[in-house]
């Protein structure tokens, strides 16, 4: 036996009621629960101490972060041990060159410019190859899935105008998201909000998860509004997942703005209707109110039109620009959920350029200054908006389909602490301070559910014969030490986790341990 973790209070996953138990490690595998007899090469006195199945973060955005940082402790000292990426509907592949640096463009905000990443790979298989490479050849911090990002597939395809597809740009549109799943990616993504991705209807991305759910995969949407029309949103995600016969995993499925203060229940009893009906169907959410994006994000749709360049050639155009603020302030854009910008909930978290660091942490005063932030960063800036309610995150959190997921962008001066914090502020701040959940169901709704989302058949319990992705904590002390005020300070309460294994967090802090790979459909 490798590892031999003695009178731990076991967590598994499941939901069903903790135990106590030994637990041998060997091989990479859970080799034994129960009393074991004799040690391992290693032996840890699990007294106090809970173990779970490693957390799988279900919406991340790392896709070059764990390329270019091989210590990667904004989720390893959370005991995440699997993030999925290709969210939002933008990422790094499938691409050629062109649909590569405007990618890198348009979601600087979300993971920098890529300048100090080798881009080796175009297909979905290339970048998951370039995942099990890693840093020398060792690998990863953490495991990582991909999804098929649509509007990635839809700028290869048909740039980035606002037009309906072809039939035969249709058709190259389903050969990539087919190759993307045949290759090992999980699911489809959509940004509904996110420029190309928002030109998209109903009909065409429902030809799209057809092909998703011919491999077993899943779709997961940022859907056209979170604030108004956020219900009416909701549905047309559903009703199209149904119609195409295909698994719904709806992302950070919070309900905001002040338009829907109190109204979570009107979700839940949306997509209890839908689960009686039969329909495959999870979400995600981070135990958060604020949101955070990039600030071009909120320009209305028209604006993004054709692209990062295209956008800053409207920025300049003075004219053009009136035409934007007054979508922005008084029409509500559809890039900020048909609701008028507030500017004083909009905090900068981020830019790119160091000469305009003084912005962060600012919130904004008007049009103007965003204006000249866009144009000056080159629609770099990331953004917080304080837009979300505190009874809406609780009453998510509670259902039975949810599960959790960051959503952290990890640029930035002063990012989300979500990125850092996402999983032990659940444990500590929502199952210990206030009760919210208990700690086998939280633990099912972080690993356990999650594992079984992904069709993962030896991840998310902990049970012989699965692998060893744990994560030891004591549920008396876990905290996340990130705040707002301190978005990377490490949590608390957490000192070991185990990759395939191996130690990659002992005694809280990070080893350099590199066991993670990527995760394909069907492993």
């Amino acid at each position: 036996m490798d590892l031999v973790v003695r009178g731990v209070r076991v967590v598994d996953g499941s939901g069903g009621p903790s135990y106590t138990a030994d637990v041998g490690v060997h091989e990479g595998r859970i080799a034994a629960i129960g009393r074991i007899p004799g040690g391992g090469r290693q032996t840890l006195d699990g007294h106090g101490l809970a173990l779970a199945p490693g957390f799988v973060d279900m919406h991340a955005h790392s896709d070059l972060a764990l390329l270019r940082d091989p210590d990667h402790g904004a989720k390893a000292l959370q005991g995440v041990t699997l993030e999925v990426l290709g969210q939002d509907g933008l990422s790094y592949a499938p691409v050629d060159d062109r649909t590569l640096g405007e990618v890198r463009g348009a979601i600087t905000g979300w993971n920098g410019d890529g300048s100090d990443v080798d881009f080796d790979w175009r297909t979905v298989a290339g970048y998951l190859d370039r995942l099990d490479r890693g840093f020398g050849g060792e690998g990863i911090a953490v495991n990582a899935a991909y999804l098929v990002p649509q509007g990635t597939v839809r700028a290869y395809v048909m740039g980035w105008g606002d037009r309906p597809a072809r039939p035969d740009e249709l058709d190259r549109m389903r050969g990539l998201v087919a190759q993307g799943l045949a290759e090992g990616a999980v699911g489809m993504s959509s940004g509904l909000t996110y420029t190309p991705g928002m030109y998209a209807d109903g009909a065409e991305l429902t030809e799209l998860c057809r092909v998703v759910a011919e491999y077993g995969g899943y779709y997961c949407p940022h859907h056209r509004s979170y604030g108004r029309g956020a219900l009416a949103a909701y549905e047309e995600m559903v009703a199209l997942a149904q119609e195409a016969g295909c698994a719904l995993h709806l992302a950070h499925a919070t309900m905001n703005f002040a338009e829907n203060a109190g109204r979570a229940g009107e979700l839940l009893a949306l997509l209890d209707r839908a689960l009686a009906a039969g329909a495959d169907l999870t979400l995600d959410t981070y135990p958060y109110t604020p949101g955070c994006t990039t600030l071009v994000a909120l320009l209305p749709g028209w604006a993004n039109e054709g692209g990062p360049e295209a956008v800053l050639a409207r920025l300049r155009d003075d004219a053009t620009a009136a035409r934007i603020r007054h979508a922005m302030e008084v029409e509500g854009s559809d890039g900020c959920h048909g609701v008028p910008v507030d500017w004083s909930s909009v905090e900068v978290s981020g830019v790119s350029d160091p000469v305009l660091a003084g912005y962060v942490g600012r919130r904004l005063d008007g049009w103007e200054t965003a204006r000249r932030l866009l144009l000056g960063d080159r629609l770099g800036p990331t953004v917080l908006q304080h837009v979300g309610h505190e009874e809406n995150v609780r009453a998510i959190m509670r259902h039975r389909a949810h599960t959790g997921g960051s959503d952290g962008i990890l640029q930035g001066a002063k990012p989300h602490p979500r990125a850092h914090g996402t999983f032990p502020h659940y444990l500590g701040r929502y199952v210990r301070e206030l009760g919210v959940l208990s700690l086998e169901e939280c633990v099912a709704h972080l690993a356990g559910r999650p594992a079984a989302r992904l069709r993962l058949s030896d991840r998310g319990l902990v049970r012989e014969g699965y692998r060893a992705d744990l994560v030891l904590f004591d549920p008396e002390t876990v905290a996340a030490g990130a705040t707002f005020a301190a978005p990377r300070t490490p949590p608390a309460g957490i000192p070991y986790v185990l990759v395939d294994g191996r130690f990659t967090v002992r005694d809280g802090r990070r080893t350099d341990v590199l066991a993670g790979r990527a995760v394909r459909r069907g492993d």
